[in-house]
């Protein structure tokens, strides 16, 4: 790796942080990338390649039922889009 890109890396997800805060919040969408945005979008990539047809999306609604049990700069948690796509039935055991 050069120093080239690690500045560049650096400056995506740190930026011009000033706070723990924004430390935080840059090495999260860091992390976030690494563990689910790229091996996502390869498998994506590798659907698209064969003929098929790829949606993509990126859920970052915050769900009222987590409030007071995740931090606040937690948008959405991975799998937190399944109460909204197949409702609370779902959640609750009734399927």
């Amino acid at each position: 790796i050069t120093s080239e890109i690690v500045d560049r890396v650096y400056k995506e997800y740190m930026g011009d942080a000033e706070s723990p805060a924004q430390v935080r919040d840059g090495l999260l969408d860091a992390m976030g990338d690494v563990f689910f945005v790229i091996s996502a979008v390869e498998v994506a990539r590798y659907h698209r390649d064969a003929g098929n047809p790829v949606y993509f999306y990126e859920f970052q609604h915050r769900p009222s039922s987590v409030e007071g049990v995740v931090p606040e700069f937690v948008k959405a948690d991975h799998g937190a889009e399944i109460a909204f796509v197949f409702g609370k039935p779902f959640l609750a055991g009734d399927v």
